[in-house]
């Protein structure tokens, strides 16, 4: 059982800056891949960033493609998302999920842990 619980989450301007954590409670975690989702209301959780077991391989959504950047520190069991020039579209919960393979994938359905979420909001 892995357990995980993101923070980080917050309230910025239009054109701002966060940096999400997500602190995962079982060393193996570092051969899980690891990704990135969220959900805003009335919409699907939508696939954001993902990073491999190693961190030499991380795919993006294209809509936070060059503005978010996912990466992994595998001696503290956690994952980072920090995102940069935010928007407003980019208001939701955000969410951190383990993945049951190694390599990354963006495939909700392979995720079988999540945190419990942290909300982003981002004003105009």
């Amino acid at each position: 059982q892995v357990q995980l619980v993101e923070s980080g989450g917050g309230l910025v301007q239009a054109g701002g800056s966060l940096r999400l954590s997500c602190a995962a409670s079982r060393r193996t975690f570092s051969s899980n891949a690891m990704g990135w989702f969220r959900q805003a209301p009335g919409k699907e959780r939508e696939f954001v960033a993902v990073i491999n077991w190693k961190g030499g391989t991380t795919y993006y959504a294209d809509s936070v493609q060059g503005r978010f950047t996912i990466s992994r520190d595998n001696a503290k069991n956690t994952v980072y998302l920090q995102m940069n020039s935010l928007q407003p579209e980019d208001s939701a919960v955000y969410y951190c999920a383990a993945s049951t393979y190694s390599s990354a994938t963006s495939y909700l359905n392979n995720y079988v842990y999540w945190g419990q979420g942290t909300q982003v909001t981002v004003s105009s």
